[in-house]
């Protein structure tokens, strides 16, 4: 009987904190913020791969309106992201007893620039950087790469959500 007064008093409590807005699961704190613009990030690296850029604006867009009840909106957004791909290389990590390479590096890095047009004091330019490894007897193509460019988009995505809007 103790046992099923706690659960229900436990989910009347937690139904009370999510509706009444005074937490959210996801960790994001938007404050009154009801739109996000989210600029693309131009390729300024050294190296350039064809679609990163398309790929990591994307990405970044569909995290916010997944993770948030925010708007998507092409301009004037309460939340605003711009910035550009600063660096994309392809690095040996360790070597073989026949000195040639048994695993690579692949590392990008983001400078981003976010502006809360609401609460300026949040606002924000900063570099993001996430690497992902990959046998050095692999090519960088087809699932490889695709492997790869999620493990780093995710990453960085995610960071820059919690430096922007999270609450850890």
């Amino acid at each position: 009987m103790k046992k099923l007064i706690y659960i229900t008093l436990f989910s009347i409590t937690t139904l009370l904190f999510i509706g009444c807005g005074i937490y959210g699961f996801t960790g994001g704190d938007v404050g009154n913020a009801k739109t996000i613009q989210v600029d693309f990030f131009q390729n300024q690296a050294q190296l350039i791969e064809p679609d990163l850029s398309q790929q990591f604006t994307q990405e970044l867009q569909d995290l916010f309106t997944r993770q948030t009840n925010l708007t998507l909106t092409p301009n004037n957004g309460d939340l605003y992201f711009s910035g550009e791909i600063t660096g994309y290389r392809i690095t040996p990590m360790s070597a073989t007893s026949q000195q040639t390479a048994a695993q690579n590096r692949l590392t990008i890095s983001v400078n981003v620039r976010y502006v809360n047009n609401l609460e300026e004091k949040k606002s924000f330019e900063q570099q993001f950087s996430f690497y992902s490894d990959f046998p050095a007897t692999s090519q960088l193509i087809g699932g490889v790469k695709e492997a790869a460019f999620k493990e780093i988009l995710d990453r960085i995505t995610q960071d820059i959500f919690n430096a922007s809007v999270g609450k850890w």
